[in-house]
């Protein structure tokens, strides 16, 4: 069950043009907003990754707009855990689970997700959260991950299970937000 005290949010490369290709890239954009914004109204810790900035692009501007007190880490290799300055990052916030979302679902959410778990985190991807160019690979991503002791939660489902209880200070806002 997640817990708010020990719970972070890790958003993976939503960045430029690709961000629009990806499968149903509209919805994925509004459950990536709704997530940040449910994890900063319950104080998750977040870090946010950007893959090659300088050819890709930014983060998108409705997703980073939300990101204005924190700088992205930038990365070159697909496995996030492979940066140094990514790896410092989710040590130095002092949780154990992490809370996944991003693209491509099948390269560096894949290859991430997975070897922040062989590394000793919880790791719950964030189903609709997250995408690839195409339904498949992203379906073939969930897959291998579920194979492999990564939890599979939902946007809805992580919000509340972290939420716990209707009378917690959050619930209107993130009520607010599934709406």
């Amino acid at each position: 069950m997640l817990r708010k005290e020990n719970t972070g949010l890790i958003i993976i490369d939503i960045q430029g043009k690709l961000a629009g290709l990806v499968h149903d890239s509209e919805a994925l954009l509004a459950n990536c907003k709704k997530l940040i914004k449910g994890a900063q109204a319950l104080d998750l810790p977040i870090i946010w990754l950007e893959q090659n900035p300088d050819k890709l692009g930014p983060t998108v501007e409705k997703l980073s707009s939300l990101l204005k007190t924190q700088q992205p880490i930038a990365k070159f290799t697909f496995d996030a855990c492979e940066e140094p300055q990514f790896m410092q990052a989710v040590r130095t916030e002092n949780v154990d689970t992490w809370l996944i979302c991003g693209i491509e679902a099948h390269i560096c959410v894949y290859q991430s997700a997975l070897n922040l778990k062989r590394t000793g985190f919880e790791v719950q991807l964030v189903s609709d959260c997250i995408s690839s160019r195409t339904l498949a690979n992203k379906n073939l991503a969930v897959s291998k991950l579920l194979n492999n002791g990564i939890e599979i939660t939902g946007l809805e489902m992580c919000l509340y299970e972290l939420l716990r209880d209707c009378r917690a200070a959050e619930f209107k806002e993130i009520l607010g937000l599934i709406k």
